[in-house]
């Protein structure tokens, strides 16, 4: 190798970044190591991307996408601090990042340890959250005076953490400024995701990112009060607990009817059962009273001995009588034929003899002697 074929070894014709198709590279630093870039050197800047130069530590010239050739014309910043004049197109050493302008998708999100919130419907409560969202380099001159600085290869990694800690903080905020309860939340994701990326994008703002979107995928309570709903809504499903507790019975009786050698037991199963259905639906109707709520008053059944009647005696209401009362008073002439009568499941009072369960009774009975 002769000697101009060494010095044209050591300057740089083109400069350029061909990004591999599988990466998280934000920032790539050309590597120049002590080769020199000649003035008129070719710099291509993909879609995607921008280049930055930095001479000695300063932030000189940005360009866009496009292909360039390098001269004193083009480079106006990076002319003003090497102090070129009256166009001097030596080789120069300068820095050259390539910063990746592209949208960075599918960036997972979610809260380490639960958020503490105040529910309006339970209370303090404790919730987790996840999602996704998506970011760019807004300002490649901001992006590489706070973040990449003199990384030669900045990568996703290095500030997923720190995305991460700025959106939880401000995904708590936006909790507390919903005062939404979590079983409506739900039905909200949109609104407050729109919110939250609002929150969010100021701090981004100020690293040279922005923030694309943001989505929230769940928000959910711890398992053991997941649990509890479960079996608040089990109990909403099945209503009434006394029909509940029949259905079960009606099913215990079939299962052990298939099974001969259980219905020995199944008499003491079935009682256990019956009890605890009085037990609950006892319990269930003082909490309701107790919480305000009119309890079902439940009537007593009829004594033994058949049905009693109420009599009109003297214009008065009486008793209410058995069959062998009434008896007593048709002997005594208190209670006549045509004597007025109701019970319970009547419509309205009626003469004695006209009702088919008392007709009986003046058959034994003689009827009143004829006048004198």
């Amino acid at each position: 190798m002769g000697i101009f074929d060494k010095i044209r070894g050591q300057l740089i014709d083109i400069v350029q970044f061909t990004e591999p198709s599988q990466n998280d590279i934000l920032a790539w630093r050309f590597p120049r190591a002590d080769n020199e870039i000649k003035m008129g050197a070719k710099l291509v800047v993909r879609e995607g991307q921008n280049a930055v130069f930095v001479n000695e530590g300063q932030l000189a010239d940005v360009y866009k996408p496009g292909t360039y050739t390098l001269s004193t014309q083009n480079m106006p910043v990076l002319s003003t601090l090497k102090g070129w004049k009256y166009g001097f197109e030596s080789p120069f050493k300068a820095e050259v990042y390539f910063i990746s302008m592209r949208q960075w998708t599918d960036q997972k999100w979610g809260t380490p340890n639960p958020i503490m919130m105040r529910d309006p419907e339970f209370g303090p409560v404790r919730i987790r959250a996840f999602g996704s969202y998506a970011f760019h380099v807004s300002d490649p001159a901001a992006f590489l005076k706070q973040l990449v600085v003199t990384d030669p290869s900045f990568e996703t990694y290095e500030i997923s953490n720190h995305l991460r800690n700025t959106i939880i903080t401000r995904f708590a905020d936006v909790l507390a400024q919903s005062k939404l309860a979590v079983l409506d939340m739900a039905g909200h994701y949109d609104k407050m995701s729109k919110v939250a990326c609002t929150m969010i994008a100021p701090d981004l703002a100020t690293l040279g990112l922005a923030l694309t979107s943001f989505y929230i995928e769940n928000v959910s309570l711890p398992p053991e009060v997941e649990q509890a709903l479960d079996k608040r809504t089990q109990m909403g499903v099945i209503g009434d607990l006394g029909r509940y507790t029949q259905y079960q019975t009606a099913e215990a009786i079939g299962d052990a009817a298939k099974n001969p050698s259980g219905i020995a037991g199944m008499g003491v199963g079935l009682g256990a059962g019956a009890m605890m259905g009085q037990q609950m639906t006892g319990a269930m109707t003082g909490a309701m009273a107790g919480a305000g709520q009119p309890a079902q008053q439940v009537a007593p059944p009829p004594l033994p001995g058949g049905a009693q009647y109420y009599v009109a005696i003297n214009n008065q209401q009486a008793g209410p009588f058995t069959m062998d009362a009434l008896k007593q008073h048709l002997a005594e002439g208190s209670v006549k034929r045509d004597s007025l009568v109701w019970k319970q499941g009547m419509a309205s009072w009626t003469a004695a003899e006209s009702v088919p369960d008392l007709q009986q009774l003046f058959t034994t009975v003689p009827p009143p002697l004829p006048p004198q």
